[in-house]
């Protein structure tokens, strides 16, 4: 339950940041924060950029969790929350955000520079803006409106800033966990905002397993008209992205809980091999991104995968290294009778007049690393699902929507 009242004050409030929105949306698209393995140098000065403002918004209570990275210049890859207090519950309401972006990709595939935000059609368009700004200017402005109207939410806000979502979060949301202290409680309402739909219908409590594989295969170089000479590791490799697709049909289950209901296993990243036509290539490399659901074990998709290349190796007289970009079994979901699911669908309801339901996604959020630890973490946006895509871009209704469903929760008795 809410004070109607002081709700209807939060939201006039959020209303009126709609231009202070937008503009730390453009501060934060203009400071590119792509870790080390996506070819960055972090996020350590978008961090930065990003507490200076905070700063300036009011907030005063930061903590620091930042994990030391020697590939990066600073040293560190930051991590921080800053917090509210609360006036009744013991618990806190924490909203998780991740502060790295992936590349833009092709950038003749966007219609303007990346990283120089605009607006365009009510929306904002650069990388980042949706992943993961969208939702974490939400939550700076639903915690700073609390602040403008002097109203003390009912429990404690906590915002946390994390690195390195966008790969294996060992250097993120994994390395806060793993501290000493204790930071989140069984009791509190963890929401992730980094998934969703159109609508804000779908509040998600459960995640796919997650297996990146890359495939590096060895022959033996030689000239393109003397094929004799050589081994081309280029068609065993493209053998083996076809023999791969058994995969599909040895794991195919199906869980309605999910969207797509079944696993997925698809090969995505090719590296450069030889420079020029007339070569016959003696390496190759390529990757696959697979999502299973959490039923199976990825040992044994791991075993398959083991099988397959052996056979490939003896049909072409080729080496095949099998390397694990990320391997990430499923933990148990959320209930869906956790507090944060009903927390959830009230706010929902009550900003955007839909009813939200729980389900499961393929895509990788940092809520597996709190559900591992016994957190029942839930993971909700109104969003457009354009991450990764050339002109990404948000809604600007939503970000401010979005905002008052934070708030509501901040609200909540």
């Amino acid at each position: 339950m809410i004070d109607e009242e002081i709700f209807a004050r939060l939201s006039r409030r959020i209303d009126s940041y709609r231009n202070d929105m937008i503009e730390l949306q453009k501060i934060l698209t203009a400071v590119p924060a792509v870790g080390p393995a996506n070819g960055g140098d972090g996020e350590m000065l978008k961090a930065r950029v990003l507490k200076e403002r905070l700063i300036e918004m009011g907030f005063t209570a930061f903590r620091h969790f930042d994990a030391p990275d020697d590939s990066v210049s600073a040293g560190l890859r930051p991590n921080f929350l800053t917090s509210l207090p609360g006036n009744r519950n013991a618990r806190t309401v924490w909203i998780i955000t991740h502060l790295d972006i992936v590349p833009p990709g092709e950038i003749k595939l966007w219609s303007a520079d990346p990283y120089t935000a605009y607006v365009k059609n009510n929306c904002i368009y650069g990388r980042g803006t949706e992943d993961n700004q969208q939702d974490m200017v939400a939550s700076i402005f639903a915690a700073k409106a609390f602040l403008d109207e002097g109203v003390t939410p009912s429990s404690a806000v906590g915002l946390f800033f994390v690195a390195d979502e966008e790969t294996s979060g060992s250097k993120g949301l994994y390395f806060v966990l793993d501290q000493p202290e204790k930071i989140f409680s069984e009791n509190d309402l963890i929401v992730v905002p980094d998934s969703g739909n159109a609508r804000g219908t779908l509040i998600e409590v459960a995640e796919k397993s997650i297996l990146w594989l890359g495939f590096k295969t060895t022959g033996r170089q030689c000239h393109g008209s003397k094929p004799q000479l050589g081994i081309n590791a280029f068609e065993a490799a493209s053998r083996l992205v076809t023999e791969l697709t058994q995969l599909r049909s040895l794991f195919n289950a199906a869980d309605p809980l999910f969207d797509p209901p079944a696993s997925t296993f698809e090969p995505t990243k090719k590296e450069a091999n030889v420079g020029n036509i007339n070569t016959i290539p003696g390496e190759d490399v390529f990757y696959m991104d697979c999502r299973i659901l959490p039923q199976f074990a990825l040992e044994d998709v791991l075993a398959e995968v083991t099988r397959i290349t052996q056979k490939v190796e003896k049909d072409y007289s080729v080496r095949i290294a099998v390397t694990h970009e990320q391997c990430v079994q499923a933990p148990p979901p959320t209930s869906v009778n956790a507090p944060v699911v009903a927390a959830l669908q009230e706010a929902v309801a009550g900003v955007y007049c839909v009813t939200a339901r729980p389900g499961g996604i393929g895509a990788g959020t940092v809520a597996a690393y709190l559900r591992k630890r016994g957190l029942p973490a839930a993971v909700w946006s109104k969003l457009h699902m354009n991450a990764h895509q050339p002109n990404e871009n948000c809604a600007i209704d939503d970000m401010i929507g979005n905002a008052k469903v934070f708030a509501h929760l901040f609200l909540q008795t």
